[in-house]
């Protein structure tokens, strides 16, 4: 496309799905003139006309084409996340350890657990990772080729490897072969960034932590704001209580009729936020010209539990909030058995899940149920 069209696209290891990408280029490229969604690069400047180059950038200062980006890469996260619960739910793996050749059928947390275990080769919790299958034969294929993992060196045999993988303590992954981040489900999550760069900058933060003096700081409470009004409360208890008394809508109540799991309450929250933002009624679906005039008429209609139709607001697109660190996502709760807001005045003891009973928890895990409505859907 360089050479040929002189048409240079930026950042193109960031765009999720090249293909469709450039069948969506291809098709708006017949329908206008590429000028019109390029910037135009003139080489040569100082050269007479005749021997002037002019050069085509696609990027996403473009709108369109940052909007198309950002879509690619929701489908492609869907997708992952589709293939991920797939491959945690199959029980028909067949694997066979990489460093004692025993066989191991069932579930791939199986073989990974045990490599983890028996031969200190840890490469992940089994739920962070996807396309396991590929992974493993990708790394059975280095180990035939007589390559450490590590270190990536080659070896005159496979003794010699084992023991400078056993010596070198090198049963891990190079974390800088780039090869590996397909592998991992975090890779998908944020356009453009890596789970070395999103560690990067938590380190950094930390380090900036450290550096300031705490001698004179003093903890101030978190406070979440009301979906339908600027009314804020220092504890999520007391804004489920406003909401019900204010705005005769109770989050509770409303989880527990339709069974929400976690990220259906996530949803459910930012479609609401949305909407209020957009000074639309969810129940009757009208536009308004203040946030003030819409309260109002919510209120009058009593609108504010009149929700719509679950596929209206559990889309993928809702997983995204609409406001930066909104509280009230962070206090969102999985439990079957919350309690009603006004019995969640008291002080409530937070316990940790029991692990010792682990294939019981791996069968409630919400997890199971994170692509459930789309698949019936499907």
């Amino acid at each position: 496309m360089i050479i040929e069209h002189k048409i240079v696209i930026a950042d193109v290891k960031l765009v999720a799905d090249f293909q469709r990408y450039i069948l969506y280029w291809r098709k708006r490229f017949t329908e206008q003139p590429v000028t019109d969604f390029c910037s135009v690069i003139r080489i040569n400047s100082t050269a007479p006309f005749e021997e002037q180059d002019n050069y085509f950038l696609l990027c996403d200062v473009l709108p369109e084409d940052r909007i198309l980006r950002e879509e690619l890469q929701k489908q492609r996260l869907k997708e992952i996340l589709e293939q991920q619960q797939q491959e945690r739910n199959d029980n028909s793996f067949h694997g066979i350890c990489m460093f004692c050749n025993e066989e191991f059928l069932g579930n791939r947390s199986v073989l990974l657990n045990h490599m983890a275990r028996e031969h200190a080769f840890n490469i992940g919790l089994p739920d962070n990772i996807v396309n396991c299958n590929e992974f493993l034969c990708t790394l059975q294929k280095k180990l035939d080729n007589l390559q450490c993992l590590y270190c990536e060196k080659t070896f005159r045999d496979k003794n010699t490897l084992k023991d400078h993988m056993r010596k070198k303590q090198h049963r891990k992954i190079n974390p800088k072969n780039r090869e590996y981040d397909q592998f991992y489900v975090i890779n998908y999550l944020e356009l453009g960034k890596s789970w070395e760069e999103v560690q990067l900058e938590d380190d950094r933060e930390l380090l900036d932590l450290q550096e300031d003096d705490w001698s004179d700081w003093e903890e101030h409470p978190v406070s979440a704001v009301c979906l339908f009004c600027e009314k804020q409360a220092e504890t999520i208890e007391k804004l489920y209580v406003h909401m019900e008394d204010a705005h005769e809508f109770d989050l509770l109540k409303i989880k527990s009729e339709l069974g929400l799991n976690f990220y259906q309450q996530v949803k459910l929250v930012n479609f609401i936020r949305r909407q209020i933002h957009q000074c639309r009624c969810y129940g009757c679906h009208v536009k308004f010209k203040s946030k003030a005039d819409l309260k109002t008429h919510m209120e009058e209609a009593r609108h504010t539990s009149l929700l719509p139709e679950r596929k209206t607001w559990d889309q993928p697109e809702y997983y995204f909030p609409t406001y930066e660190n909104d509280t009230l996502l962070c206090t969102l709760s999985d439990s079957e058995s919350d309690l009603t807001a006004q019995e969640q005045n008291g002080s409530i003891t937070i316990i940790s899940e029991d692990t010792s009973e682990l294939h019981a928890l791996k069968q409630s895990s919400i997890l199971n149920q994170l692509l459930l409505h789309e698949g019936l859907k499907n």
